[in-house]
């Protein structure tokens, strides 16, 4: 081959790369052009992803993200005052006596346990009978609790649970009339009584649970008149559902009706309307605090309580048959029991709600460390 010819032939196959190159670059001009148009055509907004790519990341994109400080821990006072007793129906949870509390709470208050909503539960004979007498005994295993753990722990957060139904021998959520239906007024004027003896051994939020219409104004008049009504938070079951998830609360209280059920003072389940008009009448009486239970299946009237009370802390109870449920699923290996249980949790926030009643308590005082 001639030195011209050689030179032709190399020219030649460095025209061929040149012409490689560019069809490369081209080709991916177009495809990153191609890219660009289909996520213009629609929204750049669509573009997701990168916003959740790391979990911190995630973690943000919650409205609002589970604290220690939001959890309060449901607790069973016998009036036995050695008593432990596991609860079948209810895994992990135990009816206790004075003796047995502040040895248990002692290391979860270490852990970061802020507060506790406390049920009586009176098991010795003749503790019972219509009018619910022993709910406001100063001997009782409510006051007592109130007291010992104001003097235990200082800085723990005391709910007291205001009803009727685990001092009364008949089971109903206040005082009846003789054919067996509820006396309104009587019931209100006896859970506002109770409710300021539980303030004034020292509770630091009233909880009435009962479903009694005017009670809430009832009991902060009282407040008011007794002057303390400035220091003593008022927390309303405003929508309490009538159910079949209430099943092992009533085998730890052993608060379950001798007859008949509580549908005609608890919501029906269908009643969305008439929770609306329940939390807006609770807050228009001088509730501090709404609550909905249970919590899971009410997803739809937490959102509604917070929209309502949109200026107020919302609470939900995630009751005991949602508790018992998670349980026994994940025994039977449908799910992790700690994802379910935080998942649910979180479902329960995104909801609106700002306070979780939750027997989970104790586990996500170990897992919100990690």
């Amino acid at each position: 081959m001639s030195f011209s010819s050689l030179v032709s032939d190399i020219a030649y196959r460095n025209s061929e790369k040149e012409d490689m190159r560019s069809q490369v670059s081209k080709a991916r001009s177009y495809a990153s052009t191609a890219a660009t148009s289909v996520s213009i055509s629609g929204d750049i907004a669509s573009q997701l992803h990168g916003g959740y790519s790391h979990p911190l990341a995630r973690a943000w994109q919650a409205e609002r993200q589970l604290t220690k400080s939001m959890l309060i821990y449901p607790l069973f006072i016998s009036d036995q005052p050695d008593e432990e007793t596991l609860i079948p129906s209810l895994p992990n949870q135990h009816r206790r006596g004075l003796n047995r509390i502040v040895p248990y709470l002692t290391p979860l208050v270490a852990k970061g346990l802020k507060s506790v909503i406390l049920f009586g539960v009176p098991i010795a004979p003749g503790a019972k009978d219509a009018l619910g007498s022993s709910a406001d005994d100063p001997k009782g295993p409510v006051i007592k609790a109130i007291r010992l753990l104001r003097r235990s722990f200082p800085d723990l957060f005391i709910v007291a649970d205001v009803c009727l139904c685990e001092y009364t021998s008949h089971g109903h959520c206040g005082i009846l009339r003789d054919d067996g239906s509820l006396n309104n007024a009587l019931s209100v004027d006896r859970i506002s009584d109770v409710a300021m003896a539980y303030a004034e051994a020292g509770a630091h939020c009233v909880a009435p649970s009962d479903m009694n219409d005017g009670r809430i104004r009832a009991i902060k008049l009282k407040l008011i008149e007794a002057g303390i009504a400035h220091q003593v938070v008022l927390m309303s079951y405003s929508a309490k559902f009538s159910g079949c998830l209430y099943g092992p609360f009533r085998d730890a209280a052993g608060s379950c009706p001798s007859f008949g059920d509580r549908r005609c003072y608890q919501l029906p389940p269908g009643g969305r309307g008439l929770a609306r008009r329940a939390i807006t009448r609770d807050i228009n009486e001088g509730a501090d605090i709404i609550m909905v239970k249970p919590a899971s299946q009410y997803l739809d009237i937490i959102s509604d309580a917070k929209e309502i009370g949109k200026d107020m802390p919302v609470a939900a109870y995630q009751v005991s048959g949602e508790y018992a449920m998670i349980h026994a699923a994940a025994k039977a290996g449908v799910f992790d029991l700690r994802a379910m249980a935080e998942e649910s949790t979180q479902g329960i926030l995104r909801a609106g709600a700002t306070i979780v009643v939750s027997y989970f308590t104790p586990e996500f005082l170990d897992w919100l460390e990690n």
